[in-house]
């Protein structure tokens, strides 16, 4: 009995040792965004994008997202920073503002509306061939939000940094008249 309790112990002690030798994550380079991306949570529920006659030389097309907010607090989001692409290249990225702030009540999806002049980068023609997959990744996210907002006013401001999602489903209308 006594060897049985003296081994338990050696081994909790060696134990102790490995788990104080192998560093701990520094907390300070964690950031929301990481926190969000080990979750997996899916934050952006669909993507609509129109693509006109112009947006065949402009390579700029107009899109709108649903983002689902899961928690129980309202969030405002004021500003998004994004690009989306499949298997890590980039085909569209813009940055908007909310003039107002996009408000998400608690546990709702709500749509930004019409986000114009979604920059085409690899252009319009190469971006057709994408159209049949129906998804896009989003690959780096940048998000300014308030939470705890009472209807879009006040909150707790929230830079949320480097979101990333996969296969976001994704339809195009194509409004070429």
């Amino acid at each position: 009995m006594m060897s049985k309790a003296l081994y338990v112990g050696l081994l909790w002690l060696l134990s102790l040792a490995f788990v104080s030798a192998v560093p701990a994550p520094d907390a300070a380079k964690i950031s929301v965004g990481d926190i969000i991306n080990a979750l997996k949570i899916q934050l952006v529920k669909s993507i609509n994008v129109t693509i006109t006659l112009e947006s065949l030389t402009t390579n700029l097309v107009t899109t709108a997202v649903e983002i689902s907010n899961t928690l129980p607090v309202e969030l405002t989001i004021n500003t998004i920073n994004t690009s989306a692409g499949i298997n890590g290249t980039e085909f569209a990225a813009f940055q908007h503002t909310f003039e107002k702030g996009l408000v998400l009540p608690p546990f709702s999806t709500v749509n930004t509306g019409e986000i114009p002049n979604v920059l085409l980068t690899q252009g319009a023609i190469a971006s057709l061939d994408i159209i049949p997959l129906g998804f896009l990744d989003l690959l780096n996210t940048d998000v300014n939000v308030h939470a705890l907002t009472i209807f879009g006013f006040g909150g707790i401001p929230i830079p949320i940094t480097g979101l990333k999602q996969s296969h976001v489903p994704t339809t195009y209308n194509l409004a070429l008249s």
